[in-house]
């Protein structure tokens, strides 16, 4: 039941070419920096991922993406990243683009064991009828694009049918875990942590913090251990390194002078 790894190369070091990953975090929030650059430093190749965004240029899995590495992207949000644009639309890397909803309930259902769910997301839009761009050609050509989807009336109102998400491996980030691999996750760091980690078939958590078995009280639990595979407990230094992507600063109203700071 001892799930805990002593490094992350350890953790990582299964994960071959070819493999397809789901990666927790919302923008640079609850990424699981540390097992990234583990898997940087390992070598693997021609990866899917599958995740919220694809982190910024030179941070996240944007360090993934500089290394030429990923060969393919599901993701929600595909800003802040100026390589990430520049591979997709000069035919180097594949995207397949899906409602923010959408992607969290497909990572849900998979790791749900559900096959497919309707929703109204995408009703109307090339969502559902297809030809969406998934990959260009170096001149600018579709030469992937996405399918038509099934839409069904339900209630007088149409929902198109989207498919379940697993992957062979999720890497996640947890502010606390156990041996077990029971997690909590900090507020906006839950958004896809948890729904990752139930998409993979072999999920590996780092942890800011680990706790003996029975620590947590079950009902503060956001994450049951049987989702995890491996635990890696993050230092302090690993802990505490934590980007921001924009700092925005207020401005405060001078009590003496009436002016703005």
């Amino acid at each position: 039941m001892d799930k805990v790894v002593a490094s992350a190369a350890e953790a990582v070091k299964d994960i071959p070419a070819g493999a397809s990953l789901a990666v927790g975090g919302f923008g640079l929030c609850g990424i699981p920096s540390t097992l990234i650059q583990a898997l940087l430093d390992q070598g693997a190749t021609n990866l899917s991922v599958v995740s919220n965004n694809c982190g910024v240029d030179n941070w996240g899995l944007g360090l993934l993406l500089a290394a030429r590495r990923i060969a393919r992207a599901t993701c929600s949000y595909v800003g802040e990243n100026k390589e990430f644009a520049r591979q997709y639309l000069k035919g180097e890397l594949e995207l397949e683009l899906v409602p923010q909803g959408t992607l969290a309930e497909r990572l849900r259902a998979g790791g749900c064991g559900i096959p497919a769910f309707f929703t109204p997301a995408g009703v109307g839009t090339q969502v559902a009828e297809g030809g969406l761009p998934w990959r260009y050609d170096a001149d600018g050509n579709v030469v992937v694009a996405s399918p038509a989807k099934e839409v069904r009336t339900c209630g007088g109102a149409e929902y198109v049918l989207e498919e379940s998400i697993t992957t062979d491996f999720a890497l996640v980030r947890a502010a606390r875990g156990d041996r077990h691999g029971n997690l909590v996750f900090d507020k906006s760091a839950r958004n896809f942590n948890p729904l990752a980690a139930m998409a993979g078939r072999f999920t590996i958590a780092e942890v800011e913090e680990l706790v003996e078995p029975g620590r947590l009280d079950p009902d503060a639990i956001h994450l049951p251990g049987v989702f995890v595979q491996s635990v890696l407990p993050l230092t302090a230094a690993e802990a505490a390194d934590k980007r921001i992507e924009k700092t925005t600063l207020r401005q405060t109203q001078d009590a003496t002078t009436g002016g703005q700071d």
